[in-house]
């Protein structure tokens, strides 16, 4: 697993290289403010494929004496570190955007290259997008879900931009590169906003999507569960921890009451994956606070 999400997370930081390198080239040579931010963009999404690389090989060291719940969460850290980046990429697109739609400084030069340096870029960022969403979603990892949405960004403003060179040299709309970079960073901060309340939700401890209603669901299949209570639930990276407070008949023995809680953390574990449930078996009676079954 280690090895799959290190690969993957490792070639989107040379595509980044690759794509940040040919992109500021060409931008200074066609002076394409577009592109330009472009390349800007693609500099920011290098750094944060190299942060999500170091995140993805620490997020898997298993848990230890001063981390007892693994070291998962430097990848929600990672993920907010990335939106940062990409908001402080919206600030100089907008800035530079507006100041040459007042100034009316929007010439630049076309060239093939400027063609084919976007074309590339759409290419190369559909690849990687596809290759670290698939990987993420396997491995339940927000780092590499956050590198797959950077790369999938890339590949819509890559379009807006080349659509922008087109209307440019071919239609006359002067403006067309500077309005094409605004639409970037529309779409950059659109990103930045979903990144950043995931990673902040997983950081505050919020209860995952979904994950309550399904351990509730769990429990309905077991007639030895009297009653439950404080069922809480929360995130470290790929990793999601349970805790219930169950209530059975005061006169099952612990041999019986040990069995059936292995059987109903297995059947939640079968349900979320990367799951650790912890489960506090107590006797139904007066002394403790009830919860019924829904």
């Amino acid at each position: 697993m280690e090895n799959e999400k290190q690969s993957v997370a490792l070639s989107s930081v040379i595509a980044a290289v690759f794509i940040t390198a040919f992109k500021f080239v060409v931008g200074v040579m066609s002076g394409s403010l577009g592109i330009m931010s472009e390349a800007l963009h693609s500099g920011l999404d290098m750094v944060a494929a190299l942060i999500t690389y170091f995140s993805v090989k620490v997020s898997d060291k298993p848990a230890d004496e001063e981390h007892n719940y693994g070291h998962g969460k430097i990848e929600n850290l990672s993920a907010l570190v990335e939106t940062v980046l990409l908001l402080v990429t919206c600030v100089w697109i907008v800035y530079e955007a507006i100041s040459r739609l007042v100034s009316g400084d929007t010439h630049i030069e076309i060239s093939a290259w400027s063609y084919v340096v976007v074309i590339c870029s759409i290419i190369i960022d559909v690849s990687r997008s596809r290759a670290l969403s698939r990987v993420a979603k396997k491995h339940n990892s927000q780092a590499l879900e956050a590198d797959a949405l950077h790369f999938a960004t890339d590949v819509w403003s890559s379009a807006v931009v080349l659509l922008g060179l087109v209307s440019y040299q071919f239609l006359g709309w002067y403006a067309a590169d500077a309005v094409a970079a605004l639409f970037v960073a529309v779409i950059v901060l659109i990103v930045s906003y979903q990144l950043g309340r995931k990673a902040i939700d997983v950081l505050l401890d919020k209860s995952p999507k979904d994950t309550l209603k399904i351990a509730k669901e769990v429990l309905t299949h077991y007639p030895q569960i009297r009653n439950y209570h404080s069922m809480k639930a929360r995130t470290a990276g790929a990793d999601t921890f349970i805790k219930i407070n169950i209530h059975f008949d005061p006169d099952m023995n612990l041999m019986e009451v040990h069995q059936v809680c292995d059987s109903i953390e297995a059947h939640i574990k079968s349900q979320i994956s990367r799951c650790e449930v912890f489960i506090h078996a107590e006797p139904e009676d007066e002394i403790h606070t009830l919860e019924e079954l829904p």
